[in-house]
């Protein structure tokens, strides 16, 4: 069989398994409420598509740009509302992240590291899961794919390596715009790669020295070119740094131009904006863990605390298997394919990539190993480069003159660990979403079928002590719901809002997921003074409703 068969059969085969992993059964994996609840709300009108709404109402928002949900729209528009449609998208972002990464690699590395990295991406169980979840990590690390790609497509190209790179750089800043600060964790290396291995064109090439005092020495004509090529590399990067923040930042700008009473509050912000929630909330908030989770209990933790070897934990909802030793793997294998290389000799580009490669993969593992806040979610920003690690050390030990080659077969074969895991989880209909704002089934139909019976021509469903409680209502009826809270019971309705509105008929019932209790905290919502105002003058008919006392309220 020739060359080209081979390659091409072996890749069809690591994709239709990529594929297979991430859309089998996909129907019945859960669903993420609180995104789900944008989806549903951006459809409604295009100034909801625009800004992420988060209830029909266009009140709030969610606390990142909708780029991501643009995409499930379009799906369930085109294939009706439903599990499969939320997820289909970072599924097939996922599948296509194989190719792209194969892409990246073999050329610089040959066919076995590309195969090799396209496999180890496409069984790695923390990506399989990732994608089979109606989150936006998939896409962001489809997106970070594509900007290695473009990237290593710069450094080999003289003739188009502006084009290459500047395309890497708008990539990157999609991905911004889709996960914001989750993205730069592969920025770095990146950069590296391209300091590094950009071709350098050097200056004009002076004529022979003759021993005239006035003609440059060799030494100067090399320092000449030498200095020429540095500076057109500046001048490279340079402007891709600035098509990177055009591009990251061209949603956060593009809401500036709506006034602000057309903007939605951005939920998790602490004065409405999208550019707080994105690098407060999003930003130094996540890195820190200054504030509580959404809809988690206090004291709880997400997966294992920060240490060293927290990747690496036996349990929890990343365990080890999932991610961490296949990482360390990536992180011994790359360092070595360094080493070789650079004993080697090798080209500029291979020293360039494994550089880059390397430093992309120790900063995500030294991030999220001592990041306060972690969802099993976030480390899709690395694992193209755990992928690609992987691949090019055992590349390289195939390629290898002596003995050592046979290594290469056995170091692939330990990538069967992580399937069979993969396999695990899609069995068990592993997902990594959120669950903010999902109510109880029986409390969601009890309560929807209530207020449908009775909220008559009100232009708002229900008021909502918590806008990250009634997500799944959202979901099921698709009706604006006032919000008296955003995030962490900041007050969003004034008590003379909530009253002008009951008395105009536009509201009738509020729903309180919490009551404020004998010992007040700022961040219970049900403490706010609209909440309160509730309990106060409103009828509590959750009994007539079938729910639990307390929760929905009659307004007077």
């Amino acid at each position: 069989m020739s060359r080209f068969p081979w390659r091409w059969l072996a890749l069809a085969l690591i994709l239709a398994l990529a594929g297979a992993l991430r859309l089998v059964d996909l129907g019945s994996v859960r669903l993420d409420p609180f995104y789900d609840a944008a989806v549903r709300s951006m459809g409604v009108s295009w100034h909801n598509f625009f800004f992420g709404a988060y209830e029909p109402g266009g009140s709030v928002s969610i606390d990142k740009p909708p780029v991501d949900l643009w995409l499930q729209v379009a799906s369930v528009k085109l294939l009706g509302w439903g599990p499969v449609a939320l997820k289909l998208p970072e599924a097939l972002a996922g599948t296509a992240a194989v190719a792209l990464l194969y892409a990246a690699i073999r050329r610089p590395f040959g066919e076995i590291a590309g195969l090799v990295a396209a496999l180890a991406l496409a069984v790695l169980p923390i990506e399989v899961v990732t994608s089979r979840s109606d989150t936006m990590d998939g896409v962001m690390m489809l997106l970070l794919a594509l900007a290695l790609l473009l990237v290593v497509r710069a450094c080999l190209s003289e003739r188009h390596c502006t084009a290459w790179l500047l395309g890497a750089a708008a990539a990157l800043g999609v991905a911004f715009d889709v996960k914001l600060l989750e993205s730069l964790v592969a920025l770095p290396g990146l950069a590296a790669i391209a300091l590094l291995g950009l071709p350098r064109a050097p200056a004009p090439l002076a004529k022979a020295s003759s021993g005239r005092p006035d003609e440059p020495s060799d030494v100067a004509a090399t320092v000449a070119r030498a200095s020429g090529g540095w500076t057109l590399t500046a001048l490279r990067l340079a402007a891709a740094a600035v098509v990177y923040v055009v591009v990251a930042l061209a949603w956060l700008g593009a809401t500036l131009l709506y006034p602000t009473h057309e903007r939605p509050w951005a939920i998790g912000s602490t004065n409405g904006s999208a550019w707080n929630a994105a690098f407060v909330f999003n930003g130094s908030e996540r890195i820190s863990g200054k504030a509580v989770e959404v809809a988690q209990a206090p004291g709880s933790v997400t997966i294992a605390p920060p240490s060293p070897t927290r990747l690496l934990a036996g349990s929890g909802e990343l365990p080890g298997n999932w991610l961490g030793w296949i990482a360390l793997a990536a992180l011994l294998l790359g360092a070595f394919a360094l080493v070789v290389l650079v004993r080697q000799r090798a080209g500029r580009v291979p020293r360039a990539i494994a550089v880059g490669t390397l430093l992309w993969l120790l900063t995500g593992l030294v991030l999220f190993s001592q990041m306060a806040r972690l969802h099993p979610r976030y480390v899709e920003s690395f694992v193209p480069a755990v992928a690609a690690g992987f691949g090019i050390g055992v590349g390289l030990i195939a390629s290898s003159p002596s003995r050592t080659r046979w290594l290469a077969l056995p170091l692939a074969a330990l990538l069967l660990w992580p399937l069979v895991v993969s396999v695990e989880a899609v069995r068990a209909k592993a997902s990594d979403a959120g669950n903010v704002g999902a109510l109880a089934p029986a409390e969601q139909r009890a309560l929807s079928a209530y207020l449908l019976a009775h909220r008559g021509g009100a232009r708002y469903e229900l008021a909502a002590g918590s806008a990250t409680a009634v997500a799944s209502l959202i979901v099921a009826d698709r009706l604006p719901v006032l919000m008296l809270t955003t995030y962490d019971g900041r007050p969003l309705t004034t008590v003379a809002q909530l009253r002008r509105a009951s008395n105009r008929g536009e509201v009738r019932y509020a729903f309180l997921s919490s009551l404020c209790g004998r010992h007040p905290r700022a961040t219970n919502a049900g403490c706010a003074p609209a909440a309160r105002w509730v309990v106060t003058h409103a009828t509590d008919v959750s009994q007539a409703a079938r729910l639990r006392s307390g929760t929905l309220w009659r307004l007077p």
